[in-house]
């Protein structure tokens, strides 16, 4: 079968369409034949090797994937020959909170990810999806998606009529807008193209800032919400943007960071001790996070936005295209 794998290296040059024999499922495992999967921004950290000394190749990269079972091993009893599936980003977070023994299960980082043709993985780690979506659908859940539903849910505990700032439209941004509306949540949204801020409206974002022509967009953040601040945000920048969003929260409110897309540096934390934020890290979710998130996704018709679905062949052109920032929502992948 046919896998893309780090070879020797990370860099682009090292990834590398290799062949590799077919798995088989031991005791507790299930091969599923991958139909799809979808690009986050840490397969471009991994790519450049900036990932963490902890990922080593041979690696076969991307976290997010979705396909049909089609061998058990013995002893499983969760999925069977034929299901639709999309794999948890960490196999072993089945519930409750993480630990390092879970993290160390994250696809595509601890351990071989779903850019195959084949995947044996453990049963466990196998999450079915709502039946209306399409595999390429599918294929964008797991990493954003059910990052988002943590963040403001199990996180946030998000309730009608608060307000929710998020920030840029890649896949947790927009996964988030879609879920805070399902709650009844005011959204606030942030990017610096236009022609993206009229498709969050058209999404159902009640306010868009452009924060290119509006850098201290924390002030019209205030303004919006009477002076108060917005009663969550969703940090998808890391310390490049937390001084704004210091300042564009409530006091008492929630950030939930979930990014570094600007990078390391400094931060003062000082402004939200006065204000008594509650800033929480969030890394994916569990198992039991998806099925709920699937539950209610299923219950309003929910379909992830993807951007731009490229062949199984064209992972590098993908990743330059991820690269760009010029996609609004998921990359995915065709791997039929």
């Amino acid at each position: 079968m046919r896998a893309w794998r780090y070879e020797g290296g990370f860099g682009a040059e090292n990834l590398k369409l290799v062949e590799l024999p077919e798995p088989s499922p031991g005791a507790g495992q299930a091969v599923v034949r991958v139909r799809a999967c979808s690009l986050n921004y840490r397969d471009l950290a991994v790519m450049r090797g900036a990932y963490g000394s902890g990922v080593k190749p041979p690696l076969v990269p991307l976290s997010d994937g979705a396909g049909e079972v089609v061998a058990v091993g013995p002893g499983v009893k969760r999925v069977k020959p034929g299901d639709r599936v999309a794999a948890a980003f960490m196999q072993d977070w089945i519930e409750g909170t993480p630990d390092d023994l879970k993290a160390n299960s994250a696809l595509g980082g601890a351990i071989d990810g779903m850019m195959a043709e084949q995947v044996c993985l453990s049963a466990e780690g196998l999450v079915p999806f709502p039946e209306h979506l399409s595999f390429t659908e599918a294929a964008a859940l797991p990493c954003a998606a059910v990052t988002a539903w943590h963040a403001l849910f199990h996180c946030g505990g998000v309730k009608p009529g608060e307000t929710v700032l998020l920030q840029g439209t890649g896949g947790v941004s927009t996964f988030a807008l879609q879920f805070a509306k399902m709650a009844g949540a005011r959204v606030i949204q942030t990017s610096s193209s236009d022609l993206k801020l009229e498709r969050l409206r058209a999404m159902g974002a009640d306010e868009v800032i452009n924060y290119k022509t509006t850098p201290d967009w924390d002030k019209p953040v205030r303004k919006l919400t009477g002076g108060l601040g917005a009663d969550h945000v969703v940090e998808v920048g890391g310390a490049g943007t937390l001084p704004t969003s210091s300042k564009a929260v409530r006091r008492a409110g929630h950030i939930a960071l979930i990014g570094v897309l600007t990078g390391g540096g400094q931060f003062d934390p000082r402004l939200m001790m006065i204000k008594g934020v509650r800033l929480q890290g969030i890394f994916v979710g569990s198992r039991a996070m998806f099925e709920e998130m699937n539950r209610a996704i299923a219950l309003a018709g929910m379909r992830p936005v993807v951007d731009r679905v490229f062949e199984f062949t064209e992972l590098h052109e993908a990743l330059r295209y991820m690269e760009s920032g010029a996609h609004f929502g998921k990359i995915c992948l065709r791997v039929d």
